[in-house]
């Protein structure tokens, strides 16, 4: 088994094109709540990356499942995948349900401290308030999304990215701005349209796998009770992912905590660069994950000597698309920018913080890969440990640079450079090959 350039980017581009899709979402809330005021555009910021912080525990449960499904189907154990699918995706329900239900109760008492405008913090919590009900679609949907890239199936993510934006677009219209009938909702529109179209995006999941996919091959929609060895197997090695991407998402709610400390201006210009940030990243995940999957693949068919080229030939076809494209998004910054805001003034204040932010990703694209190969590797404790030690020196970097040289927003997103840097240690482990020691049981 071995992966050329081509097998590569017949994987990764649904991949790409899904979270393009997905980014869209985000993309159109921050230019609509751009339109409605720089408040709900900073506060829309400020929610995005709470329920992230929250929504990436469930995730990482998930592509902790991904890496167990994937080794499952190198090794042509198919039954196996479909075990892993319906006992991760019980479990992600009553995780959601839990978690649901400690935001609706503790968001309030964590974020009034944390923020210093009135408007902004009730702005935030309005936005939280509708936002969490997302949980329940959010995580079945992050599942379905780990068996179809784990079994290298991914052309369905771009048809279901497509349903889900479609969705979230026309929605948006109409609760944000108040069209066909109904009120004009703001920034409650925003959250109401986004778990709605998670909603829809489950859905079609399900009439899609139940048509087009041979789910009785892989034993999906099978389940007759909690299987607890199973799921102690499956958290053995998603538990280090959740912890993980918790603390990668905290550090970034941090950040934009401490950027609202600098005013609203400072927290309307960090959500704008941060839309552009998570447009670049996308392809700098879709090959990640991709890397990830195929890492497990190539171990289960007993082909570890293949991961690091594969790695290596991975992280410049990622270059090879993510330098062309952040030139010219640097070459004509404000025309991008407009696409978010009309507002001349965000514009032109937000170039420079764009600047910086864009020369952070060529530092990202090999640390990312690289990281996400330690993953595929199956051992997530060892990643856990990388990414703990990132967010130590990245949150005392945050604090240092905000708060205490309280220096412009385009320096504080250096901050980005600081984390991608100690991400990028995880390619000396991986050259250890200590990696390849690691054996998943299930």
């Amino acid at each position: 088994m071995k992966y050329s350039n081509k097998d590569i980017l017949k994987i990764s581009f649904p991949v790409m094109i899904s979270l393009l899709m997905e980014h869209l979402i985000g993309l159109t809330d921050t230019a609509y709540l751009g339109r409605v005021g720089e408040v709900e555009l900073g506060a829309s910021a400020l929610a995005g990356v709470y329920y992230l912080v929250i929504f990436m525990l469930g995730f990482g449960f998930s592509v902790g499942a991904q890496v167990l499904m994937a080794r499952r189907n190198g090794e042509g154990e198919y039954r196996k995948i479909g075990e892993v699918f319906m006992q991760g995706s019980a479990f992600l329900l009553l995780f959601a349900a839990l978690l649901f239900t400690l935001s609706h109760v503790y968001s309030p008492v964590i974020l009034r401290p944390m923020i210093d405008s009135d408007a902004v913090y009730h702005a935030t919590l309005e936005y939280i308030d509708w936002r969490v009900y997302g949980f329940f679609f959010s995580f079945i949907g992050a599942m379905f999304r780990a068996f179809f890239v784990g079994i290298t199936n991914t052309k369905t993510l771009t048809a279901n990215s497509l349903v889900m934006v479609g969705t979230n677009i026309v929605l948006n219209y109409i609760l944000i701005f108040g069209k066909c009938g109904f009120p004009a909702l703001g920034i409650a529109g925003a959250a109401m349209a986004s778990s709605i179209s998670e909603a829809v995006s489950v859905l079609f999941y399900i009439i899609y796998t139940y048509r087009r996919i041979d789910y009785k091959k892989y034993g999906l929609f099978v389940f007759s009770k909690i299987d607890f060895l199973m799921l102690k197997q499956i958290l053995s090695v998603s538990i280090w992912i959740m912890m993980q991407n918790g603390l990668t998402f905290v550090s970034w709610f941090i950040f934009f905590v401490a950027i609202e400390h600098h005013g609203e201006r400072a927290l309307a210009i960090t959500n704008v660069v941060r839309s552009v940030s998570a447009f670049l990243f996308l392809f700098i995940n879709a090959f990640a994950s991709t890397n990830c999957s195929l890492t497990s693949n190539l171990i289960g068919a007993g082909k570890s000597e293949e991961v690091l080229p594969l790695c290596k030939r991975i992280v410049l076809l990622c270059y090879a698309i993510i330098i062309p494209v952040g030139l010219l998004i640097a070459l004509f910054p404000s025309l991008i920018l407009r696409i978010y805001t009309d507002n001349s003034e965000l514009i032109a204040a937000s170039i420079p913080s764009l600047w910086v932010m864009l020369s952070s990703h060529l530092i990202a694209a090999p640390a990312f890969i690289c990281f996400f190969c330690v993953s595929g590797t199956g051992n997530t404790q060892v990643a856990f440990q990388f990414e703990l030690l990132s967010v130590f020196v990245y949150t005392l970097y945050t604090i240092y640079i905000v708060y205490y040289v309280y220096a412009d927003v385009a320096v504080c997103w250096t901050t980005e450079h600081v984390y991608d840097t100690m991400v990028l240690l995880s390619l000396i482990y991986l050259r250890s090959e200590r990696w390849k020691l690691k054996k998943i049981q299930l």
